[in-house]
């Protein structure tokens, strides 16, 4: 079977954190036994070790720690270029996520450091725009 990007951001995210990012929120999970905020991905606390979680929502707003810009895209990402494969750092936990940013030319355009937040997910990933 061949996978397109599309077929495997697919496969790879979970529907509900699909569905979180979709409302502009991140799906991570806590730790049961330290607290510690970590992705919806791990299976174990990077802390601690304990393998028990719960699921929190975590606000998808942050800041832009590094990017880059894409003026040759690849199949399905033709309709944003250029644009930028960005870096963000949430503000309420200090977790990175990665996402898209459409329609970004050149690096003045996208300071690091500025506000971003998600807005959406499709089939490339976690859409992102700036504040």
């Amino acid at each position: 079977m061949q996978f397109t990007y599309s077929k495997v951001c697919k496969l790879s995210a979970k529907p509900e954190f699909i569905e979180a990012a979709k409302s502009g929120n991140i799906l991570a999970r806590k730790c049961a036994k330290c607290s510690e905020i970590l992705l919806a991905t791990v299976y174990y606390c990077k802390s601690c070790g304990s393998k028990e979680f719960g699921d929190t929502i975590l606000k998808g707003t942050g800041k832009v720690v590094t990017y880059t810009i894409m003026t040759v895209p690849p199949a399905g990402f033709e309709d944003l270029a250029p644009y930028a494969w960005v870096v963000m750092e949430l503000d309420d936990s200090g977790i990175r996520v990665s996402g898209f940013l459409a329609k970004i030319p050149t690096p003045e355009d996208l300071p690091i450091g500025t506000p971003v937040k998600v807005t959406g997910f499709d089939e490339r990933g976690i859409v992102l725009e700036k504040l």
